[in-house]
């Protein structure tokens, strides 16, 4: 479950990358008649000092008439009431659902993350919510800001140009992929995070560098391979399916004629045998690297 749970943080927030060296992150294009799509693979928080781009980037954004990015309803205004929805259960506090060991390591793990409240904080919160909190909140507290995210400033750059950008999802779409998940599979995520609350920085950072050498194969190696297999029915739901859903879209994309749009999704997606790319194959499009 370490691997599952270490993505389900991925997912919606996370990717850490530290430091102000140059990236160069991997940059795909799909083509059809005189229509085209690049893919880009993005990571989510970033400290503001980061260089990521280079100029074949740069060049793909500036043709691009329109920007797909995973959420556009990301906005506190519009996660707030998503979180106290689907996250919150008042009628069974969080210590309830666990056992004396385990709250003990909750309170270690609070006072860790340096979480405003210690424990008392996490009690109203499902475990799911309970586990991302606890993996977000150290990341906060050394300066990673969520602004600073590559689909952000990807948002924010396509919109001063004046140019649409869209949603391939919603953030209720991608809350309820955790607040779906059964009970023992939340609890087991929050035990693992109770368990490795320390290690995940370290973990990641081993992701981000992947991520800026463009080492797509050791993206899959270390983000998707364990969570297909051990926990094969979240793999079907968080990966396969959704790259399918973002195939079928970029296909319909691609029968407009003239059509150059910009995909920018979570680096894990664009990686591996079940990838965008891949289900693109299977549809009869060719994907090449840049």
């Amino acid at each position: 479950m370490h691997r599952s749970r270490r993505f389900l943080v991925t997912l919606l927030l996370l990717f850490l990358l530290c430091g102000n060296a140059l990236a160069h992150p991997a940059l795909w294009q799909a083509k059809s008649g005189n229509s085209t799509v690049y893919l880009f693979g993005t990571v989510h928080l970033l400290p503001n000092d980061t260089n990521w781009r280079f100029p074949a980037l740069n060049q793909a954004l500036a043709q691009s008439q329109v920007l797909y990015i995973e959420l556009t309803d990301d906005d506190q205004a519009s996660v707030t009431p998503l979180v106290l929805r689907y996250g919150l259960d008042t009628a069974h506090p969080l210590s309830t659902q666990l056992s004396e060991s385990d709250n003990t390591a909750l309170t270690k793990a609070a006072q860790l993350a340096g979480l405003p409240g210690g424990a008392a904080a996490l009690q109203p919160m499902k475990p799911w919510l309970a586990a991302l909190t606890l993996s977000v909140a150290p990341l906060l507290k050394a300066g990673l800001d969520p602004a600073e995210g590559v689909d952000k400033q990807l948002k924010s750059q396509m919109t001063a140009a004046g140019k649409p950008v869209r949603g391939l999802e919603t953030a209720e779409q991608q809350i309820q992929f955790l607040a779906d998940l059964s009970s023992p599979m939340q609890l087991a995520f929050l035990r693992d995070t109770l368990k490795d609350i320390d290690k995940d920085t370290a973990e990641l950072l081993s992701l981000v560098d992947a991520w800026k050498q463009g080492d797509v194969a050791a993206i899959a190696k270390l983000e998707n391979d364990e969570l297909k297999t051990q926990e094969p029915a979240l793999y079907q739901t968080l990966i396969v399916e959704r790259n399918t859903k973002w195939a079928d879209k970029i296909k319909d994309i691609l029968k407009q004629p003239g059509n150059t749009v910009f995909v920018a999704v979570g680096a894990a997606h664009l990686a591996g045998p079940d990838s965008v790319q891949a289900q693109l194959a299977k549809l009869g499009i060719t994907v090449q690297q840049d």
